[in-house]
């Protein structure tokens, strides 16, 4: 049992913190049209790290954050921690028991992610659900209509699904990036070597420049002495 608690304060329908605990003999959680099943799992996905608002069902960001009623301000940030059991390592990186992982959002736009209670980066946050099948690509969590987009979708977003069950999305991502990283480096030297060429060019009339410098220089030096020798004779005389 991976999952052992949600708290969600300040995040659409739920002003007020609330603590759900899943123990192991909680299979589902029911209730009315309107109760807000669909913002628990919205939660969810957005502590995971979710950037799209279409897939939280809004416009913009802004709208995860609960909005105000009548009898109730609106309030200034959205915040979502998931607790999960890693008694089992399925999180090798992390040795802690539990690993609680929170994302804070403000009205000014502003986000905060945290690693049981450490500040850390989106991109730690995804590193860290990757090849779990809980990241926010994962294929633990699946809204309604989204089975039938898998079916009819094209085969390298089916892939994409496939990739994180067998457990090789964070090195196809590290791949990547390192190509990235390999042709950053080749522009890099593409331009150093266009300097250098530039530079080269330019050798020829700055040696005939700087051989001429030495000349002139040589010859100021013996006028100077002359001058000086043709000072003292003409004083003598």
């Amino acid at each position: 049992m991976y999952l052992k608690s949600l708290e969600i304060q300040g995040f659409k329908s739920f002003p007020d913190r609330t603590l759900l605990q899943f123990g192991s003999d909680c299979t589902a959680i029911v209730g009315p049209n309107g109760s807000g099943k669909s913002n628990i799992s919205d939660a969810i996905s957005w502590v995971l790290g979710e950037q799209s608002t279409r897939a939280l069902r809004g416009a913009k960001m802004e709208d995860v954050i609960f909005g105000g009623t009548e009898k109730r301000n609106q309030m200034g940030f959205a915040q979502v921690t998931l607790v999960i059991d890693n008694t089992e390592h399925i999180f090798p990186t992390r040795e802690e028991a539990e690993v609680a992982v929170t994302r804070r959002y403000y009205r000014s736009g502003e986000s905060e992610y945290y690693i049981n209670k450490q500040s850390v980066r989106l991109k730690d946050v995804n590193e860290l659900f990757m090849d779990t099948g809980m990241g926010r690509e994962g294929y633990s969590i699946i809204g309604q209509g989204q089975i039938d987009k898998i079916l009819s979708g094209k085969p390298e977003e089916r892939r994409e699904l496939f990739d994180e069950a067998a457990g090789i999305v964070k090195f196809k991502r590290r791949k990547a990036t390192t190509i990235k990283k390999l042709q950053d480096e080749q522009g890099n030297l593409v331009r150093v070597t266009d300097i250098l060429s530039e530079l080269t060019r330019q050798l020829s009339p700055l040696e005939r420049q700087s051989e001429t410098a030495r000349i002139y220089l040589a010859k100021r030096d013996t006028l100077r002495e002359l001058d000086v020798n043709s000072f003292l004779l003409e004083n003598e005389e």
